[in-house]
């Protein structure tokens, strides 16, 4: 089986696909009979649902690259093409009727395996199969950052009611919030946000010596190293916990930076080294490295305080419970020493 890898974009890629994009924002335009754009607006009327023979109250929400699509009102076939949005409706206490496996992988993340049991697999990360996508019967596809036109206008033919979920420059709470907008439960979502930044802030207060500390957010690919920018998923995660970077790593952007050579492996060096894998290949190219003497000169290596995390959670675009995830493996790593 081919897997569909989708890392975290270098700078140069995000850079191109930045271009002409609206963003997850306009998810959060929805009209609906008078225009409100409140999740909790009514529809003015009653029209024909396309994914299902019986009648519906619709509405009208933009997507991610500003089209406007007509969904359910209250959906209750809901298809995800990501585990992004598969993370944002869960959540959402919202069970999916089809989902895809996760980033780099051909099964189900495994942070969310306990709470997808019994689901049906329509294929693999922004690779539907279409004949498993029609058998679940969506009356909503949310396609993630899906790019391939002809993949839409299949999904489309399913249902119209198809919605490209985020933009290359949305951060997981931008993006969520239109999910939860698309599913008629942004109060839920916006208080899901409001409750982790809370919680990542009070957890930041109670890491003891550690409070403060320079994290490097590194993942090892199989032709070397790299580090992630400060509004990169995990990244972010840290800066609310009030975590720092190391000098060499605080810069702006939702990027990683090419993969390095040995020659500048001291730029992933920190306080603290997390390193995560996407791959078979990835991991080992980090076995072969660990033995080589650039890499045990590195401060954390030499400290001990490397720490290895899932890439499959770690280097992805994120979501809400991702997010969770990412703020306890700091606590349980930094509350340690």
């Amino acid at each position: 089986m081919t897997l569909h890898h989708r890392p975290v974009r270098t700078a140069s890629r995000r850079a191109a696909q930045a271009v002409a994009t609206l963003g997850a924002a306009v998810l959060l335009l929805t009209a609906c009979g008078g225009g409100s754009d409140s999740a909790d607006s009514k529809p003015s009327g009653e029209k024909s649902a396309k994914a299902d023979s019986s009648s519906s109250k619709t509405r009208t929400v933009k997507d991610a690259t500003g089209t406007a699509v007509e969904i359910p009102a209250e959906p209750k076939r809901i298809v995800t093409l990501t585990q992004e949005d598969l993370d944002a409706v869960l959540a959402l206490d919202i069970k999916p009727v089809g989902i895809t496996n996760g980033q780099g992988l051909d099964k189900p993340p495994a942070y969310l395996a306990d709470k997808v049991e019994g689901i049906n697999i329509v294929g693999n990360l922004l690779q539907p199969v279409m004949d498993k996508v029609v058998a679940a019967k969506p009356d909503l596809i949310l396609a993630g950052d899906m790019q391939d036109e002809q993949v839409l206008k299949q999904l489309r033919e399913i249902t119209p009611a198809t919605l490209v979920t985020m933009a290359p420059t949305d951060d997981w709470k931008l993006f969520f919030r239109g999910v939860g907008n698309a599913v008629n439960k942004l109060d839920a979502a916006n208080k899901f946000i409001t409750d982790h930044e809370a919680a990542a802030k009070a957890a930041g207060e109670k890491l003891g010596a550690n409070k403060g500390a320079e994290v490097s957010i590194v993942r090892w690919n199989p032709d070397g190293p790299s580090w992630m920018e400060n509004k990169q998923f995990a990244s972010g995660v840290a800066l609310e916990m009030g975590l720092k970077r190391p000098k060499s790593q605080n810069k702006d952007g939702n990027a990683h930076t090419p993969s390095l050579s040995l020659e500048k492996i001291n730029e992933i060096d920190g306080d603290w080294l997390f390193l995560s894998t996407l791959t078979s290949d990835g991991a080992k190219a980090l076995k072969d490295v660990q033995d080589k003497p650039a890499y045990k000169e590195l401060g954390a290596v030499k400290n001990k305080q490397v720490v290895t995390v899932d890439g499959s959670v770690w280097s992805t675009r994120g979501g809400p419970l991702a997010a969770d995830v990412v703020m306890e493996d700091y606590v349980k790593a930094l509350s340690a020493k």
